[in-house]
């Protein structure tokens, strides 16, 4: 068990208009002999038409509609608060509908709905805001490969447009959707042998897919079963054309294409066909100073082009402004050691922007490092300054 904890929580940063906000989280464990942290970082958008809000900030007027996209700009000023509020999980890793064992994506609807890929639990299961429980929506009926089971599901989005769930089932290795609809027991496959991890979705309906065993990421229309490769896929290496266990992607409205190249220690940027990728974070070998990342996960880019990254065993997230040559640490690479393991990626259709943590422990550092994590405890948000 962990020797001692602290809950400094999600940090999560969203623009208020109705009593919302603004704010990434910080969920931390003090490092024992054989306790660790890793933290998740989701990002998620929701819509807002003509408001205008006085903030600490400044006053920040926004005006969408139901056919634009709109991603807030991050200030740069923005601070960062250390305490947090749990809203799904906490009470220890478990299957009971109030546990959570090692959550990985997570998804956030307009209404603030959760949806989280409980991992070792083999579900996906849905946490509305306030909730003391949650209720399992795909899976859960232990670990197994029929359509009414996952495998370790790595990740999981909402398709607005046929109101179901898309899930990474990576031990699977397929990609299932599930109806959200009431007395659905069972989802249909999309696409088979595939090892992904994170996905995405563009305005267009484009699914995004890591293939962290084929070093790629490629677009699928829905129903489309091989996809076309937007970045990497010339094997595993540290060239301009390649990727090495590419975790997950941000897609902006242009359909450019953002990677964490965990194995590479960087992000990569792949403009719709392209060739090559650009470098935009790290890529100065694995190493803790500004310049460098080790093992990236998460990310996340404003319309400014800014990025922000989940610098997993350098226990930080980082803020790289476009073309900027180093990066600026916001969260974390204090004297607490943590591990941020995955920042996640947004749906760009909406107008809010949510920065969730999800907060996981190990009861064995070694599992740390070969695993990642081994249980999870809780997710926390956090208010911006």
């Amino acid at each position: 068990m962990c020797n001692s904890q602290l809950k400094g929580g999600w940090y999560r940063w969203q623009w208020r208009w109705s009593g919302k906000f603004w704010c990434p989280s910080l969920s931390a464990t003090i490092m024992g002999e054989t306790a660790a942290v890793a933290i998740t970082l989701a990002v998620v958008l929701t819509r807002k038409r003509d408001t205008t809000e006085k903030t600490t900030m400044g006053t920040i007027s926004v005006t969408t509609s139901t056919t634009t996209s709109v991603i807030p700009n991050i200030p740069a000023n923005a601070r960062w608060n250390q305490s947090g509020v749990t809203v799904a999980g906490g009470h220890g890793g478990g299957n009971a509908t109030n546990q959570l064992n090692r959550p990985q994506g997570l998804f956030v609807d307009d209404d603030r709905t959760m949806v989280i890929a409980d991992y070792y639990n083999n579900r996906i299961i849905q946490w509305k805001m306030g909730d003391t429980n949650g209720q399992v929506v795909a899976g859960g009926n232990s670990q197994g490969n029929r359509l009414d089971q996952l495998n370790w599901p790595a990740d999981v989005l909402i398709d607005k447009e046929t109101d179901s769930l898309i899930v990474c089932d990576r031990n699977n290795r397929r990609v299932v959707r599930w109806s959200r609809r009431s007395g659905t027991t069972q989802g249909e496959i999309l696409i088979n042998n595939i090892t992904c991890w994170g996905l995405a979705m563009d305005g267009q309906r484009y699914l995004y897919i890591a293939d962290t065993n084929k070093h790629e990421v490629r677009r699928y229309q829905i129903g489309d079963k091989n996809g076309t490769i937007v970045a990497g896929g010339n094997g595993e290496s540290a060239g301009f054309n390649q990727l090495n266990s590419p975790y997950y992607t941000f897609v902006d409205q242009e359909q450019t294409v953002y990677v964490s190249d965990r194995d590479n220690h960087r992000v990569m940027k792949w403009n719709k066909g392209a060739k090559e990728g650009i470098v935009v974070a790290g890529g100065q070998g694995q190493g803790n100073a500004l310049t460098q990342l080790s093992y990236p996960q998460g990310l996340f880019v404003d319309t400014l082009g800014t990025i922000y990254v989940a610098d997993s065993w350098n226990n930080r997230v980082m803020r790289w402004p476009k073309e900027a040559k180093q990066g600026t640490v916001i969260v974390g690479g204090n004297a607490l050691i943590l591990l941020v393991t995955a920042l996640h990626r947004p749906l760009s259709t909406e107008q809010y922007i949510d920065l969730l943590y999800e907060h996981w422990h190990t009861l064995n550092l070694l599992d740390v490092f070969q695993y990642g994590i081994q249980c999870s405890d809780e997710l926390i948000f956090l208010n911006l300054l």
